[in-house]
């Protein structure tokens, strides 16, 4: 833990090797309800990730295209049935803040485009006429689904009953599903945990009361709340949850490659997979997992993938700060140079000199000279050249990382 929240790693601590069994592949697809995922692939709703800007990246790296496309524009030639990610998700969101705020301050949560669908907005929150006005807000807007967030492990959130702090009262859940159920027409959704802690697993419970419910699909993050990020997920519930409930089970928890995500969806049987901390670290996995699904293989990035990646992602940020810069500063999207920090530590993960660049980002104060110094280096590693090496490769010690991240 870092601060008030969870951070993400850049690697795991408990690397995990399955036996794969032969031909297994994440499913084509998932049906929510009216809603069709395809390939059956979500990206986890992560607090200070997983806005419109990572999302759109996100579906842009995530394209599996044939040769004949790959020469056209990324959006003439993306469509969701080439994209490797068949499932958006918006940060979660709290719900007494969205039902509270006025419509425009609305924009920096719910601001979605056309190529984001299908798109799902997660709602976290206690009280259930609140949850199920913002959940009204949610459908108004246009998303695809709603999904509640019973989940983060974050004391914030916990300490005021949200997340996984309902995991210790399961009446007033059934109480928030049916007020949510009652108020919107999209398929609901819910992600939860296996409960507080070892001894208090409920998991179980809570697939059937959702199904009985009549929510279209569940969600398990394999750990319990007193686990945070930490430990092996526990699978084997994933695969008891699926034996318990007839609507999709999509299973969440150490997903770090193609492999595992074929290796959980043949292992538990589940329906389909969300990967959250693995996609900031590596934007590629959902392109790969569908590479291995059609091919068994899939490319791992070049330096030149790397650039244009990192380059890509960063622009998109000066490009949607520049479109909101005369909103009020808590409407405005982007966030340029801090939200750059914030990213360079996953993104320049595994690319030799990778210290290097980190500690110039780190001492840029715009935007623009970020992306320069990005320029600047893959200029000098794409050429050959990789130029005088600094005297040292440590890293500030204050380097930014995220505070709260709920995947």
């Amino acid at each position: 833990m870092a601060g008030k929240g969870f951070t993400v790693k850049k690697e795991w601590d408990n690397p995990k090797e399955h036996q794969m069994p032969e031909n297994a592949r994440v499913p084509a697809e998932v049906r929510l309800g009216s809603v069709l995922v395809s390939p059956a692939t979500v990206l986890a709703p992560m607090a200070g990730v997983t806005d419109t800007v990572f999302r759109r990246f996100i579906r842009h790296a995530s394209m599996f295209t044939t040769a004949s496309a790959r020469n056209e524009s990324i959006d003439d030639a993306m469509t969701n049935a080439q994209s490797g990610c068949g499932l958006l998700m918006t940060e979660f969101t709290s719900a007494d803040g969205l039902s509270r705020m006025r419509e425009s301050k609305r924009r920096r949560y719910l601001t979605f485009y056309d190529d984001e669908h299908p798109i799902g907005a997660q709602l976290f929150g206690s009280n259930a006429e609140t949850l199920d006005d913002a959940a009204r807000i949610v459908e108004e807007t246009g998303f695809d689904t709603v999904d509640l967030n019973l989940g983060c492990p974050a004391k914030r959130v916990v300490g005021c009953n949200g997340g996984s702090g309902l995991l210790r009262d399961l009446p007033k859940i059934g109480e928030i599903f049916r007020a949510i159920r009652n108020a919107v027409t999209i398929p609901f959704t819910v992600k939860f945990r296996l409960g507080w802690n070892d001894s208090q697993i409920v998991c179980l419970e809570l697939a059937r009361m959702a199904e009985a419910e009549g929510l279209a699909a569940v969600a398990l993050h394999a750990r319990t709340r007193e686990q945070g990020y930490s430990g092996q997920a526990q699978w084997q519930w994933i695969a008891a949850i699926k034996q318990a409930v007839k609507i999709p089970v999509i299973g969440n928890g150490d997903i770090c490659t193609p492999e595992d995500a074929a290796a959980m969806i043949a292992l538990t049987g589940c329906d389909a997979v969300m990967i959250g901390r693995a996609a900031p670290a590596n934007p590629w996995i959902f392109r790969q997992i569908a590479q291995y699904t059609a091919t068994g293989s899939y490319e791992r990035p070049t330096d030149e993938d790397r650039y244009r990646m990192i380059r890509a992602y960063f622009q998109m940020l000066l490009d949607e700060a520049e479109a909101t810069r005369d909103l009020p500063r808590a409407e405005r999207m982007g966030e340029t140079a801090g939200k750059m920090k914030q990213f360079a530590t996953w993104f320049t993960h595994g690319v030799p000199g990778g210290a290097k660049l980190r500690a110039a980002i780190y001492q840029a104060r715009t935007g623009a000279d970020v992306l320069a110094q990005v320029e600047l280096f893959f200029a000098a590693r794409l050429t050959g050249d990789p130029g005088p090496e600094p005297a040292s490769e440590s890293e500030p010690q204050a380097f930014p990382q995220p505070s709260l991240i709920c995947d």
